[in-house]
């Protein structure tokens, strides 16, 4: 019988394969995949442990006092024979043999299957043998060495990346997790899953912006995703309406593949407007640039047709490293591979934004762990993190700096609130520069931008533009602070509303007063790549957008066919609006039947 799962519909499309779950709530180890020679090394890898741990409980019961009680030996007993038994250890080898898992991911999803059996028992005693399973997995797992869940998801001891068709025959995977950070989305964009599922999560977080730069359907915020649907389950994600069907009937499944078969072919017909000018029925001329988080993202951002980078994510630099930030020379070697990539085009590098749900390894002195801050999105992050550490914050800028000797770059401070923090800033740039051409380094004209993402810095719009030569609208934050809202937390997720009245005028007035006052703006945030808001943004008289390059032709095409002037004539009415979202609906529907008979 099939079983429907909703969540949170965080990127569009449709995916189908079997399950792949990670990241255990029983035992977290790493999960990549094996392929040639390295598939019979996790072999002996496993029967190496095995051997050990038997030898290991031989001894305990060997050692045992003449006064030990008997349920002890019994129960050492009942450990030796699970260590091998073939329900357990023969499925692990099948696990790596037939689906080129890695050893410790091998034991783990048996793990997850024997125990399962084990809670459906209707025998107390028998269920609560699970615990001595577990016991004996987990010597197992220590005796290979494991390590911390998805580290080395695509690749790690004796793994490589992987094609979709290099491992366990021709089904395609979709990933079940409690959670995915952002660092290990980082390996998720170069693996083999088509799609993904997590219990946690909300609409704008990094989980969900990382699945759409990816261009893969997604559903977060499914509760009990990764408890309720079983290793190798069919599974259907449908990423339009959040909705994760277990084991679908044959009839569904035709209709979703049919579905998959429709979004490619749209997919196709956008792909055409990669190059045309992404220009109004009135002339207004648009620039689309894209977001990025690595530099191998560049050429991606080309092929869509990208004016630039709007966006590049300096903090994904600083991920997976164990805690070691990158020096300066590789940041500097780094940034100059995206800016030469870009051939002459614009790229803006947003400094470091670590802190709330980008947490670094370690970070830093302080030892500022994720966890032990009690609301880490009001806490030590961004550029509030970046001048408490004015070291790595020079050495960033440094690097930066020298980059813009190879083509246009210009610098993005994120979550600026205060003018003493925006003072600091200035002073750790000219001294990064004036380091710079102390030893003799040729340096770019570099323009120095604010992301507008908390509702002070809105609210003091002025004294930002007497600063800066650029302000970049920030809007997933925006809406986060100015709503009291945690964008990733499923639980008041119903509550995020890029549509808010409030967020409409913030984003409405920055718009207005920046070009006012002859300063460019751009917005950044989900709302710039999210078709359902591009009319508006034109309205406010938004003439930059930056997204994800998988989001830029699906934008241009809703850009070719606005007339921006009649969109403005609207903008008032929804502005004013108690539900803006469907004044703006109606308005816009109106627009674009007049440019019909037109």
């Amino acid at each position: 019988m099939s079983l429907q799962i909703f969540g949170l519909a965080v990127s569009r499309g449709v995916a189908i394969g079997r399950a792949v779950l990670v990241a255990s709530s029983r035992v977290d180890v790493d999960h990549y995949f094996v392929e040639g020679p390295a598939i019979d090394a996790e072999l002996v890898r496993l029967d190496t442990a095995r051997v050990t741990v038997e030898g290991e409980f031989e001894a305990l019961k060997r050692d045992l006092p003449a006064d030990a009680p008997a349920e002890l030996a019994a129960l050492l007993d009942v450990h030796l024979m699970l260590v091998n038994d073939e329900a357990l250890i023969g499925a692990a080898r099948q696990w790596i043999t037939e689906r080129h898992y890695n050893a410790e991911w091998a034991l783990s999803a048996q793990l997850e299957v024997l125990a399962r059996q084990f809670d459906e028992m209707n025998d107390p005693y028998l269920r609560e043998r699970k615990a001595d399973l577990e016991q004996v997995v987990e010597r197992l797992l220590r005796s290979l060495g494991h390590g911390s869940p998805l580290s080395s998801l695509n690749g790690g001891p004796g793994g490589s990346p992987v094609r979709p068709r290099d491992f366990g025959g021709e089904d395609p995977l979709v990933l079940v997790a409690s959670d995915i950070s952002p660092a290990d989305m980082l390996q998720f964009k170069r693996s083999v899953f088509t799609g993904f599922v997590t219990d946690v999560g909300g609409k704008t977080s990094h989980t969900a912006i990382v699945a759409r730069s990816l261009d893969i359907p997604a559903v977060v915020g499914a509760r009990q995703a990764s408890s309720l649907i079983r290793q190798d389950d069919w599974v259907i994600i449908d990423g339009d309406a959040g909705l994760v069907i277990v084991d679908p009937s044959p009839i569904v499944l035709e209709e979703y593949r049919f579905r998959q078969r429709q979004s490619e072919l749209e997919r196709e017909r956008l792909a055409r407007l990669r190059h045309t000018p992404a220009v109004t029925l009135d002339g207004e001329r648009i620039e689309l640039l894209a977001n990025i988080e690595l530099p191998g993202d560049a050429p991606a951002a080309m092929e869509s047709g990208a004016q630039g980078v709007g966006l590049f994510r300096s903090e994904y630099l600083f991920m997976n490293r164990g805690g070691k930030q990158p020096s300066e020379d590789e940041q500097y070697e780094a940034y100059k591979s995206v800016v030469t990539a870009m051939n002459g085009l614009p790229v803006t590098i947003r400094t470091v934004d670590i802190g709330a749900d980008k947490p670094m390894d370690r970070m830093t002195s302080h030892e500022l762990r994720h966890e032990t801050q009690l609301n880490p999105a009001l806490g030590l992050r961004a550029i509030r993190w970046s001048l408490s550490e004015p070291g790595m914050f020079r050495q960033q800028l440094r690097a930066i700096l020298r980059a813009s000797a190879h083509g246009r770059v210009r610098l993005l401070i994120p979550m600026l609130a205060h003018l003493t923090e925006i003072r600091q800033t200035f002073e750790v740039i000219a001294q990064a520069r004036q380091q710079l051409l102390d030893a003799g380094h040729r340096l770019g004209a570099v323009e120095v931008g604010a992301m507008i993402e908390v509702p002070a810095a809105a609210l003091m719009l002025p004294t930002f533009l007497r600063h800066f030569d650029f302000v970049s609208i920030g809007t997933n934050d925006l809406i986060q602070y100015t709503l009291a809202i945690d964008r990733a937390d499923e639980a008041v997720s119903h509550l995020y509303d890029p549509w808010h009245p409030a967020i409409l005028r913030l984003v409405a007035d920055t718009i207005h007063f920046s070009r006012l006052g002859g300063k460019s703006v751009c917005v950044c945030g989900e709302m710039a790549g999210d078709v359902a808001f591009t009319e508006i943004l034109l309205a406010m008289g938004l003439r930059s957008f930056s997204m994800h390059p998988t989001q830029i032709a699906a934008v241009k095409q809703r850009i070719l066919r606005a007339d921006t002037r009649r969109l403005a004539s609207r903008l008032h009415d929804i502005l004013a609006s108690d539900d803006p979202e469907r004044t703006a609906k109606q308005a816009f529907g109106a627009t674009a039947g007049a440019l019909a008979e037109a």
